[in-house]
């Protein structure tokens, strides 16, 4: 520790040294303008002696060895200065003064090799090289005073304090997503690899509209898991950018899968496929029934969902139930689509409830509306059914009515006998009605890939919360030992908290190990800043007052992606946080990059999913127009065969209902 002695001590040592570079200095003047000197008086005998001592040390002995001495001494002199620091000096000024002086010091002596009178040298020799002298010794002074801590005043919002190391490895295997990116360290740019190894613990995409979550992510996501030869399941909500994406990556990548596979398409305005999502086979217990019921009425009106267990929820719910497994278990399942639903539900309460009372199974629940039909009470009985009866009848469309009651194909997708591309198109205008019948194709699809020993499958959720499914969660946490990759893609926490209710919306956010996210803000940037935890980073602190200068260092732990940093993404820009597994365990798995959209090979033709070599000719107005006539016919006909059946059968005739 230094004492005050000891500083003034060091104070007078480099007091002396500059005394003594002058004295050299001048000693120098005294030497090469002797004759000045001599002329002007300035002479004696001392001086004479003491000058002849000094020409023999050799110090004389070459016009440079003085000055440089005097320069050497001045510099040591200059070193152990201890200025007040002036904030505002920069390095540019000083270096300038020394350059300057330096200049005029060292040339000086040319003005020897000018004719001129003594007088007239001597005068100009002196002027020029002290003034190169006291400009050396400013500069030096104005080095002492310049703050020689690093403050980056240009980095004014800290973006390279905040940057970490990231994963720059590509670790690849049979189910990984892998995307090429790049990213800031200490302001240098670095290639890097967002290595999702282990998809199957759930990716959660988030991001602002034009964030590019669905190009730089999600697209990713599905022509990776073609070429890996996964089934697939692709939700998009404006078709057909997803969905032509995919075809077109299947058809280059079929002999991925070790069997045939095929590409399949559900939209209702320009229809290609059709499938009916209550397709018997698939429906093996009255629960099935009960969450077909509740997937599509809780999509149709999503205000239920955080009203469940209501009377006036439950009952509707209960009421679709018992049609559902009613037209199940009649005749094996013969008309067991949601177009048959529905007619059978717009039945009048006579006969509905007369052949409803011959289904052993339903009977707990349709005993309630039965018994409030009876004892006329009307108005708890159409408080409990027209919900239902309302709702449903939204879903009356030809297009709807074709689509869901045909079988080109079943919703076992990850078959390994016969795998499946299958892509469900929303419509932005119509997501309301759209989103609750595709809820229902996505609800029977996930029961029935959510066992062992099928094939590795990927579903892919372009704005999730335009859908409901009730069990999102629960394929989340239970499906990764089946090989079941999910992709949700979201805007903003909030927008899946308003569809999903907050507690359902808490557990998806929390259940997915591998987080993506664009530019989202409010609290989703909180929540991911929290979740992605704090680095080291520098802090330097400087004081100046009248009489010091402070300046302190340290480090200390902060937000590594604070949320006002996630709030300003650029397009293309992530952060994230990714999952790994016991096998391949992965140090960094923060990162905050930009995401490169690689190079698509050109000479691969694209073919629109319209076109005819997609999957054959598109069902005319005439078709679809008959079969709707013909599902209202069938339903009639089913109602009066069975209403017929129970009036001659004197032991079902006791359910006979006629008021």
């Amino acid at each position: 520790m230094n004492t005050g002695e000891n500083e003034q001590a060091l104070r007078k040592i480099m007091d002396l040294t500059r005394l003594g570079s002058i004295l050299v200095l001048g000693l120098h003047f005294y030497y090469e303008c002797y004759r000045f000197f001599v002329f002007l008086a300035w002479q004696t005998t001392l001086t004479d002696r003491i000058l002849t001592n000094l020409v023999h040390t050799g110090l004389f002995r070459q016009f440079a060895y003085a000055k440089a001495l005097a320069l050497v001494l001045l510099i040591i002199s200059l070193l152990g200065v201890k200025a007040k620091k002036q904030e505002k000096l920069k390095t540019k000024t000083a270096v300038s003064y020394l350059l300057v002086g330096l200049l005029l010091f060292w040339c000086s002596g040319a003005l020897f090799q000018w004719e001129l009178n003594d007088s007239t040298l001597t005068i100009g020799y002196l002027a020029v090289t002290s003034v190169g002298f006291l400009l050396i010794l400013t500069g030096g002074v104005y080095l002492s005073r310049i703050i020689r801590t690093h403050l980056n005043d240009k980095d004014i919002f800290n973006r390279e304090n905040e940057t970490f190391p990231q994963e720059e490895r590509l670790l690849e295997n049979e189910y990984s997503i892998n995307l090429p990116a790049e990213y800031y360290l200490r302001g240098k740019k670095r290639k890097s690899w967002i290595n999702i190894i282990n998809p199957f613990r759930g990716v959660l995409v988030m991001g602002t509209p034009g964030s590019g979550k669905s190009y730089f992510f999600i697209e990713h996501v599905i022509r990776q898991h073609i070429r890996k030869g996964f089934a697939m399941l692709v939700y998009d909500f404006k078709f057909d950018d997803l969905s032509r994406i995919a075809y077109n990556t299947w058809l280059h990548n079929q002999g991925a899968y070790e069997n045939p596979s095929k590409c399949y398409f559900i939209d209702f305005e320009r229809i290609i496929h059709r499938c009916n999502p209550l397709e018997p086979a698939s429906m093996n217990d009255i629960t099935d029934a009960a969450e077909a019921a509740r997937t599509i009425l809780l999509g149709l009106n999503r205000e239920w969902i955080k009203k469940q267990g209501d009377f006036f929820v439950e009952s509707p719910i209960n009421f679709l139930t018992a049609i559902i497994w009613y037209l199940r278990k009649y005749n094996d399942g013969e008309f067991c689509t949601l177009p048959h639903v529905i007619e059978l539900m717009q039945v009048d309460y006579d006969r509905l409830f007369t052949i409803l009372r011959t289904e052993k199974e339903i009977e707990a629940l349709i005993n309630p509306f039965v018994s409030a039909y009876l004892n006329d009470v009307m108005e708890q009985l159409e408080g409990q059914i027209a919900a239902a009866k309302i709702s449903m009848a939204r879903l009356v469309s030809p297009q709807l009515y074709y689509v869901m009651s045909g079988n080109d194909f079943t919703l076992d997708i990850n078959n390994p006998e016969e795998p499946k591309i299958v892509c469900l198109g929303n419509n932005p205008q119509k997501q309301q009605v759209y989103g609750a019948v595709l809820s229902l194709y996505v609800s029977r699809l996930i029961k029935t890939v959510n066992k062992k020993g099928k094939l590795k499958c990927s579903m892919v959720f372009d704005e999730f919360p335009t859908i409901y499914l009730n069990n999102i969660d629960s394929l989340i946490a239970t499906a990764r030992s089946n090989l079941v990759a999910t992709t949700l893609g979201i805007q903003d926490f909030s927008q899946l908290k308003k569809d999903y209710g907050k507690d359902q919306a808490d557990v998806i956010m929390n259940i997915t190990g591998n987080v993506v996210s664009g530019q989202v803000n409010g609290e989703t940037a909180k929540h991911l800043s929290e979740r992605f935890g704090k680095i080291m980073q520098d802090r330097t602190s400087l004081s100046i007052n009248r009489t010091d200068t402070s300046i302190s260092k340290s480090k200390q732990l902060d937000t590594a992606v604070p949320p006002s940093r996630i709030s300003s993404l650029s397009s293309g820009e992530f952060v994230g946080m990714i999952a790994d597994e016991p096998r391949l365990r992965i140090e960094l798995k923060s990162f905050h990059a930009n995401i490169l959209q690689p190079i698509l090979h050109k000479d691969q033709k694209e073919f629109a999913i319209s076109s005819a070599s997609a999957v054959g000719k598109q069902a005319d107005d005439a078709a679809i127009r008959s079969v709707y006539l013909q599902l209202k016919q069938e339903v009639e006909g089913l109602v009066d065969s069975e209403v017929e059946r129970i009036i001659t059968d004197p032991v079902l005739s006791i359910n006979l209902i006629k008021k």
